[in-house]
């Protein structure tokens, strides 16, 4: 298995730490209002990432926070007059509504910023003595960018070409800090704001200290995988790796995985461009499987662009799938033979051959388009070769085989069987009665009606059949 590593630049094999065990870390979202599309992408990828490594036998600790104190939650809980707590543990909740709609599976552990204080000031502690951190007339603490001599190794900056050419990435208050490039560790506390008693002041942590912390404390001093969107690489990322490894001194993680930008109809999606999409405004017109789907669609490290159309094209590509599954389904509730017949075992046999090409894409550094290509062309096989005529082992076998691999991306393609009420039962049978009489134009009302309650009909081979719309 191969992941292409931001700190090198390049696709490695991968080799765990600790054999047949997996550490890795998600930056997590700031929980202050509903979590958008943005969010979604490396939640349903680094999920994908875990499902394969699982289905390979691997054991995966996935630590992926929530930072639950920040300006914007503080912001947002002064305009509503409640505490910010309120607002954090209100849209946690709200965020693994969206994450359970998408089947991203809940984390080994989802720390929260607040719980883990403690650890913060310790680290900033340690980094304090061994003098990679100090503090400021005003209680702010800083880390020493320079004293940590690695720095810029994963964003592959140069620290003179920061300091000379770039002044927005500087911060306020520079003016007390030894060099420009430092960054906060911790800082003071102002009117109406949460804060925590520090040997500094009293105040909160600084952002980048938070995930060292939590890294630190659930996976330990070094990790398989750190992962996060691209727009973390810099500054976040690169703070991480220079505060966890000036203070533990060990390296930080073995492999840096980022996910590419979402763009929204080939714009940058911002609310004051109307284009800004919360994961709940994509489930009031799609299932979020769909939205799992689309984003699977391209490789994790390339520019994905979201549209109605694009979105339209995912809901085929799924619903194709899931009509598969449920054909196959269907053919064994009717009774099949009990022993296979004709070239079936010699058949069966190619079912590995698709499930060799999903574990090539997947193991090149989780190529989820090609693994679900493979899933696709197991899809045609099953079309092919599964019918009426076919025994229940064989249509079972392949009926199985697309739900695994569908699975391991986390895509939900065997859905559960809905039962009509007596009225639509009703209906259905009058349809079919009215057919049989060639009474068509009474049989096209039936399915006027049932398609205003929801229902679509779909006469097949294999009989009538419904799903709801």
């Amino acid at each position: 298995m191969k992941i292409y590593n931001t700190l090198s630049k390049k696709k490695e094999e991968f080799v765990p730490i600790e054999e047949g065990k997996v550490r890795m870390y998600v930056c997590g979202p700031t929980v202050y209002n509903l979590i958008h599309i943005g969010n979604a992408r490396p939640m349903i990828v680094f999920d994908t990432v875990r499902r394969y490594m699982e289905h390979k036998g691997y054991e995966v600790n996935y630590v992926s926070n929530f930072t639950d104190v920040d300006d914007k939650i503080i912001k947002k809980a002064i305009e509503e007059g409640v505490e910010a707590g309120v607002i954090s543990q209100r849209y946690i909740e709200e965020c693994k509504k969206d994450m359970e709609a998408m089947n991203v599976k809940p984390a080994t552990t989802h720390p929260l910023a607040t719980d883990e204080i403690g650890g913060m000031l310790e680290m900033i502690q340690t980094l304090e003595k061994k003098g990679y951190a100090y503090k400021a007339a005003d209680g702010t603490v800083y880390f020493r960018t320079r004293n940590f001599k690695e720095y810029g190794k994963l964003s592959h900056k140069n620290l003179d070409d920061l300091q000379g050419g770039n002044r927005s990435l500087l911060v306020s208050g520079e003016d007390q800090k030894e060099d420009s490039l430092d960054f906060v560790l911790w800082k003071p506390k102002k009117e109406g704001e949460p804060y925590w008693e520090s040997p500094w002041c009293n105040g909160r942590p600084g952002w980048h200290i938070e995930c060292s912390v939590m890294s630190k404390r659930y996976l330990g001093d070094e990790i398989d995988i750190h992962a996060g969107g691209e727009d973390l690489v810099f500054p976040h990322h690169e703070n991480e790796i220079a505060q966890s490894e000036a203070a533990n001194g060990k390296p930080f993680a073995r492999y840096w995985m980022h996910n590419a930008f979402l763009n929204i109809d080939n714009r940058k999606m911002s609310k004051s461009a109307g284009n800004f999409f919360t994961v709940r405004d994509i489930g009031e017109k799609y299932d979020l499987q769909i939205l799992r789907f689309f984003m699977l669609s391209a490789h994790y490290r390339s520019p994905l662009n979201f549209s109605g159309e694009l979105m339209e094209a995912a809901k085929s590509g799924y619903e194709r799938i899931v009509t598969s599954v449920g054909n196959l389904n269907y053919l064994l509730k009717n009774g099949l033979p009990d022993s296979m017949c004709g070239n079936e075992e010699a058949l069966l046999k190619e079912l590995e051959g698709f499930c060799v090409k999903f574990d090539e894409a997947m193991d090149d550094d989780f190529n989820t388009a090609d693994a679900i290509s493979s899933i696709f062309e197991l899809v045609k096989f099953a079309n092919t070769y599964a019918g009426e005529g076919s025994s229940a082992p064989f249509v079972r076998a392949v009926k199985e085989k697309i739900v695994e691999l569908s699975d391991i991306c986390g895509l939900k393609v065997e859905k559960e069987e809905e039962l009509l009420d007596g009225e639509i039962e009703k209906l259905i049978g009058e349809r079919q009665a009215a057919r049989k009489a060639k009474n068509f134009a009474r049989a096209d009302e039936i399915r006027d009606e049932l398609l205003n309650k929801g229902i679509l009909l779909e006469d097949t081979r294999e009989g009538v059949k419904w799903k709801r719309v």
